[in-house]
């Protein structure tokens, strides 16, 4: 398995997993579909506090992960998001990507990382808590897009 940043080549393949976990349900604070331009920002030079980079096996995309300055902006906060595909079943996709991106976040100045996480999320709970992020918060019944009130979680991890 290879981390490395990803490129304008890549932005197909990670829409197509961001739009099938969306598609399944449950697992993402995303509702709706994406476009591969959504990720623009992300691999643009242009933005230099925001990155992504990708896990790949055999020219094939398993996940990947990004950080962009946390909204509302913060000058030392970064907001992350990490996705792998679904049926992956190979272990480390996600200790590795955090490895990378916590250099990175270091690099541009972060001081620290914050994940946003749907309670009914477990799953993206684990592993945010597995690489040392620690619990800061909670939204409560923030709705989805069809009104089911669910929690949102607040995790950092400080660099």
């Amino acid at each position: 398995m290879i981390i490395r940043k990803a490129r304008a080549s890549d932005l197909v393949a990670i829409t197509e997993i961001l739009n099938e976990i969306i598609e399944i349900g449950g697992t993402t604070a995303y509702q709706t579909p994406r476009r591969p331009d959504y990720f623009n920002e992300q691999i643009s030079p242009e933005f230099p506090r925001s990155f992504m980079h990708v896990a790949e096996d055999e020219a094939q995309i398993l996940g990947f992960q990004w950080i962009n300055p946390f909204d509302p902006p913060e000058e030392h906060l970064g907001g992350i998001a990490t996705f792998a595909k679904p049926g992956i079943t190979q272990r480390g996709i996600g200790s590795a990507l955090f490895a990378a991106t916590k250099a990175a976040a270091i690099a541009a100045g972060f001081t620290t990382i914050v994940a946003v996480i749907r309670a009914d999320n477990t799953g993206g709970l684990a592993y945010y808590s597995k690489m040392g992020f620690e619990d800061r918060s909670v939204e409560k019944a923030v709705p989805l897009t069809d009104g089911t009130p669910v929690d949102r979680m607040r995790k950092e991890f400080k660099l």
